[in-house]
């Protein structure tokens, strides 16, 4: 049997919301396939999800419907204008917000069954450390922690990143400054953050990139657009393909931490050289 190819899983959190969390998956979503990779973005905020508005997609099932035994996961994924095949999260379903980490597993396992070859999976999500944002967090092995230059996010971001590293001993995980005013800025966030988490985690964050602040994502939001369509020469789109393009160089994870993993199936065909 042909073994299918190997899936690097990108888990996207942050402390709180507002920090653009969704939009940078979406555009990191984009900037993969726009570098010919087969990526597929799981909108696991499973309360107000909004991937789609972002991608402009039209979704009619979404996982509420997976859940509920209604269809496949197969079944309710759609492959966006820019060719990301999205995982449509639920939104304003409020059962959903707090569905528990056996029914998170169970999504987890129903990815081994997809028949795709995918590159990348990006993991959005919702914020905050929910038991099952902690369990998509779990299954991924690559976590970007979103944070913007203020003290609550900063407080928050530092929240999640103690738990996953102290409860979890989760590891892989970068830090991603967003909204910064320049990259000078968004390094020094960086090592600002990373000092105290050094110093009180005993634990070092990686760093790849920053996103700038652009006033062009929102529009390109407003249009229903990744900004790397609607403002491909702007600091943002810029920012987001130095951000896949590191993604792209960073070493293969041959050992993942973590519990339950996605694409179990084909990390164990790798491991046995099937």
């Amino acid at each position: 049997m042909q073994t299918k190819r190997k899936t690097e899983v990108i888990g996207i959190a942050s402390g709180k919301g507002g920090v653009g969390k969704t939009t940078l998956s979406s555009n990191l979503a984009v900037a993969l396939t726009m570098m010919g990779k087969s990526v597929m973005l799981l909108d696991a905020d499973l309360g107000l999800a909004n991937a789609q508005i972002a991608l402009g997609c039209q979704t009619q099932y979404n996982l509420s419907h997976v859940i509920a035994g209604e269809k496949s996961l197969k079944e309710i994924i759609v492959t966006s204008r820019q060719g990301v095949k999205l995982v449509p999260g639920a939104s304003g379903v409020h059962h959903m917000a707090g569905i528990s980490p056996a029914v998170t597993a169970g999504i987890v396992q129903a990815f081994s069954e997809l028949d795709d070859d995918i590159d990348y999976l990006i993991v959005d999500t919702a914020a905050g450390i929910a038991p099952s944002v902690l369990a998509f967090m779990e299954a991924c092995q690559r976590r970007f922690v979103i944070v913007k230059d203020e003290p609550s996010s900063i407080a928050d971001a530092y929240g999640i990143i103690k738990v996953m590293t102290r409860d979890l001993t989760l590891d892989e995980i970068y830090l991603i400054p967003n909204m910064v005013e320049s990259q000078a800025a968004g390094a020094q966030l960086y090592r600002r953050v990373n000092e105290v988490c050094d110093r009180f985690l005993g634990k070092s964050l990686q760093y790849l990139t920053s996103i700038e602040a652009d006033e062009l994502v929102l529009a390109a939001l407003k249009k229903y657009q990744s900004v790397l369509e609607y403002a491909p020469a702007c600091s943002a789109s810029r920012d987001f393909r130095r951000l896949a393009d590191a993604i792209t160089n960073l070493p293969e994870i041959t050992q993942a931490s973590g519990g339950l993993q996605f694409f179990m199936e084909r990390l164990v065909q790798q491991k046995s050289g099937a």
